[in-house]
């Protein structure tokens, strides 16, 4: 951690990036880093290059992430934020490769250890939590907006702190920020209170796609551009549908399929998807997600692949046949 600390006080224009098709834990991280830069007044630019779900744009200072990258020669830093993998910023890898110096902070236990410096802690419940102890470490006060961004990283990124990765420094740094101001009612009624109208449509179409295994272990949620397209919404709309499938009774894994359409398809047969998997807590699905090339941590992962539906869908069903074997 020093050693990042006194390479940011040296540095001077830093571009700090995450995931693509963000979480909440993507979003407060990203933002709370940016205060954490503009105290030590850097130049600093925050991107990601997916729209936001809409849930999370009541976050103060939302508006300075940008979904286009200037110039890599306009840095000399990277910090690059809760990605197991660098490929997970999305498009820009090589452009960001370009940029002389790559911090990675993380905390999924899958994390490659990609670049120069590294800050990772696979026993930290949320990335917000790593950018919190550097805050704590360069003693920088921490105002309402970062406390705010921080709060959401950590509700969300524990399940509102029923997820196995929740720890003592989940409620401890949670109630400092409540100290410091956070509205916990108002972060929840963004975050998980207010649905639109497209939303709900989606919803209808996402669990009438769910399919269960023969062993009855995998719940499978499908939603496609036509049903986005149907329903007048957009791909953040599809943030947390996923929760419906993992909740159903005797599933271990449930795997939301998504169709992706930004990407180049091979042939006319297949397409992109990025699948999320949720686990009950007794499967490892990060296991799972490394065998597409994909990662996370043991109760949620994820992981992008070109393949026609009835392909992918084949073979997850044919790891559900197995699911002992990724057990934690």
């Amino acid at each position: 951690m020093d050693r990042i600390i006194q390479h940011l006080k040296s540095s001077d224009a830093v571009l700090v990036a995450s995931h693509a098709n963000p979480d909440g834990d993507a979003i407060g991280a990203l933002l709370a880093m940016g205060y954490l830069l503009d105290a030590l007044g850097k130049k600093t630019t925050l991107f990601n290059e997916s729209p936001l779900p809409a849930v999370y744009r009541f976050l103060p200072a939302v508006h300075r992430i940008q979904r286009r990258l200037a110039d890599p020669k306009s840095y000399d830093t990277a910090i690059i934020l809760d990605c197991g993998d660098l490929a997970r910023v999305g498009r820009q890898v090589d452009s960001i490769l370009r940029i002389p110096t790559l911090i990675n902070i993380d905390h999924h236990i899958t994390n490659t250890r990609f670049g120069d410096l590294q800050l990772i802690d696979t026993d930290a419940c949320a990335t917000a939590e790593i950018v919190h102890r550097l805050f704590k470490r360069m003693a920088i006060p921490i105002n309402q907006e970062a406390a705010t961004a921080t709060y959401t990283g950590i509700l969300t990124d524990t399940g509102s702190f029923r997820f196995s990765n929740t720890n003592r420094s989940a409620f401890a740094i949670c109630q400092e920020m409540i100290e410091l101001g956070v509205d916990p009612y108002k972060v929840a009624q963004h975050v998980y209170g207010t649905y639109s109208l497209g939303r709900i449509k989606l919803l209808n179409l996402a669990l009438d796609s769910i399919e269960i295994s023969e062993n009855g272990k995998l719940s499978m949620m499908t939603v496609t551009q036509a049903m986005l397209d149907k329903t007048g919404t957009h791909a953040e709309d599809a943030d947390g549908l996923i929760n419906y499938a993992r909740r159903i009774k005797a599933v271990k894994v449930a795997a939301l399929i998504h169709e992706q359409t930004n990407g180049h398809k091979p042939n006319n047969s297949l397409s992109g998807y990025h699948v999320s998997l949720r686990s009950d807590g007794q499967v490892d699905v990060a296991a799972i997600a490394s065998v597409f090339g994909g990662g996370g941590h043991p109760s949620a992962a994820g992981f992008s692949v070109q393949a026609s539906l009835i392909e992918l869908k084949a073979q997850l069903i044919e790891l559900s046949k197995n699911l002992q074997g990724y057990s934690v």
